[in-house]
């Protein structure tokens, strides 16, 4: 970390505690009470109001360039790097210079957070280095530490946009615009939990500070997995941690869990930097002067270790043979469909080719077989040619076949859902799954009259998905499968309740060929190896061009296919009937830390406004 002097304000620490006025490194074990706060964020605002604090130091800052000392810790109010009081007709500066002097002030601050976002983002895949999420959120909490809430939110914002950018960089075949536009409103969210992170930095007791840390993150997903438009959960700190040391931590509490044991790892980290930091400045280390330090290191090592205590069950009560087709598609992008037909031809060709190799007992026949979603690119009940080569493909491999198909919905003109149709070699299409979440501008676009004339690309999004109604949970020959479609996966609750619902396996009906090589199948895929572990059940990953999948309860991925090939897989499966704790529990834990997080925020609010009355009294 950088270091300074704290003798002046133009040689003012840039390390964690930088933005305590007259407070020497190592000294803060209390925190600074909430009018020291505010008379701070005045003078680093440009505006004028008093600065004192009450400090270990005895020290008082009078705004943003001068110290002034003394026994009681009152400092002297005065204009930002002058010394001198404004009059009181001077006007204050505008908000968007006000906003500027907060650029350039945070310069440093800011690039670090942008620094520690990217970091973040190469925690997920492609690149899946998942240590580097402990390392952001450790950042992250050392970078809010002690800072005023909009100071916090600011650093949020910069660690937040250029997280999400390189996170969310597949959107770029729909445009750059899309990917810039939808990475700030992702960000705004981590803006709010910046503002957090600076609050419960001053509560009391520094030892519970990695506690609000965790839950304010998990607070953050909360809200961003739910709006606007149903939200997008993309990005979560589980979803970058679905192969370490945390990620059995799910079959306990779900995703959720997954992402506190991740932030609450990140900053005991932090706190034991910050105590080591401190030590610097304050006459050298010593046993006992570390000792935080180390209680702070024994929790993330215990948080760490946790994860290996989690049973993850995966007994079969059951199995059945299951093949996976994966048809291919003409080209990656937005016009992957090509021609009419080309998809269900190439899907209904791949199975033709399985009912050829097993009739030839080159293959043991399966109990049934998976299409992904869009497999047939065109209506069977409204088109006899798609519903006679979906017949066709069915009857030669003799079995049930869960087709991925878009239906004109029945009674509402206009509309398309979004279906994975049970079809039967004897009676054809039977019992279906609606998608019951359709993409926001992707399959569906908000207040479409009024945006379609701004944004004339959402009229390629010609008619509106409409969502379904019930859970996927379907009978697929001698399997009860719960069919989730495409994003669906990364909403804990559409999952969960379709296994709750009885599904004995999970099956992800998805297309990514829009996004084909693009690092999206990827993100995608590791999902599923979540849900596999959270729910102890298979995943089968069916994808019209890649990556379809196999994945065991146990989150191994047993197998996988390439992008943009044709090909079948073809597995015994585990059937499983038990349910994990995360299944039982639901969203309890999720609710609770989320409200500790906010609740945290609540009580910094409330110290700091008790405090300001208490100086205002003296």
């Amino acid at each position: 970390m950088p270091s300074g002097s704290d003798t002046t304000a133009e040689a003012a620490p840039t390390g964690p505690d930088a933005d305590r006025p007259g407070q020497r490194p190592g000294s803060a074990a209390t925190p600074p009470t909430g009018g020291a706060v505010e008379g701070r964020d005045a003078a680093e605002s440009g505006e004028s109001g008093a600065a004192g604090t009450t400090g270990t130091t005895g020290a008082g800052t009078a705004g943003a360039g001068t110290t002034g000392a003394g026994t009681t810790g009152a400092g002297t109010a005065g204009a930002a790097g002058t010394g001198v009081a404004p009059s009181t007709g001077e006007r204050r500066p505008g908000r968007l210079r006000r906003l500027g002097l907060l650029a350039r002030r945070e310069a440093r601050r800011s690039a670090l957070a942008a620094v520690s976002g990217l970091a973040l983002g190469l925690a997920f895949p492609p690149f899946g280095v998942w240590p580097l999420s402990l390392v952001a959120v450790a950042a992250l909490a050392l970078l809010t530490h002690g800072r005023t809430a909009r100071q916090g939110a600011w650093t949020g914002f910069a660690f937040g946009l250029p997280f999400f950018l390189l996170l969310l960089k597949w959107l770029s075949v729909v445009g750059w615009d899309a990917v810039v536009g939808l990475s700030i409103i992702e960000a705004a969210f981590l803006a709010l939990m910046g503002a957090g992170l600076a609050l419960v930095s001053r509560l009391p007791v520094p030892a519970l500070w990695p506690l609000w840390t965790a839950c304010l993150w998990v607070a953050e997903e909360w809200a961003r997995d739910r709006v606007p438009f149903g939200g997008f959960p993309w990005g979560r700190l589980a979803f970058a941690n679905t192969g370490s040391p945390y990620t059995p931590l799910a079959a306990l509490g779900g995703a959720p869990l997954v992402t506190f044991g991740v932030a609450l790892t990140g900053g005991a980290l932090a706190c034991a930097a910050l105590v080591l930091w401190r030590l610097r400045g304050a006459g050298g280390f010593s046993a006992r002067r570390a000792l935080p330090a180390a209680g702070a290191v024994a929790v993330a090592a215990a948080v760490t270790a946790a994860g290996f205590a989690v049973p993850i069950p995966t007994a079969a009560d059951d199995s059945v043979d299951i093949a996976v087709v994966q048809g291919n598609v003409q080209q990656p992008g937005m016009d992957f469909l090509g021609r009419p037909m080309m998809i269900l031809d190439n899907h209904a060709k791949a199975t033709l080719n399985l009912a050829k190799d097993v009739k030839a007992g080159r293959i043991a026949k399966p109990d049934l077989v998976i299409w992904p979603e869009n497999a047939s690119d065109l209506d069977p009940f409204q088109y006899r040619e798609a519903y006679a080569r979906i017949d066709e493909a069915v009857r030669a491999i003799g079995v049930p076949v869960l087709v991925g198909a878009l239906v004109d919905h029945p009674t509402k003109q206009g509309y398309v859902e979004n279906q994975g149709i049970v079809w039967d070699p004897k009676s054809g299409p039977g019992a279906s799954y609606t998608k019951q979440h359709p993409v926001p501008f992707g399959e569906y676009v908000p207040f479409r009259q009024e945006l379609s004339k701004i944004i004339t690309r959402l009229q390629r999004v010609p008619r509106d998905f409409y969502p379904g109604d019930h859970t996927g949970v379907l009978e697929v020959g001698p399997a009860r499968l719960g069919d989730v479609i495409c994003f669906e996966v990364a909403y804990d609750e559409i999952v969960r309740d379709t296994v709750n619902a009885g599904a004995r396996a999970i099956v992800v009906q998805t297309n990514n060929a829009t996004y084909g090589r693009s690092g999206q199948p990827e993100q995608q895929l590791v999902m599923s190896k979540l849900r596999a572990i959270e729910h102890g059940r298979p995943v089968i990953t069916a994808a019209t061009s890649g990556i379809s999948a196999v994945v065991s309860p146990d989150g191994t991925i047993e197998q996988r296919t390439k992008e943009f090939t044709q090909d079948v897989l073809t597995a015994r499966i585990p059937l499983r009937d038990g349910k994990t704790l995360a299944d039982r529990v639901g969203a309890i834990p999720e609710w609770v830390l989320a409200m500790v997080g906010v609740l945290s925020c609540a009580a910094a609010i409330m110290i700091g406004r008790r405090g300001r009355t208490d100086e205002k009294g003296q």
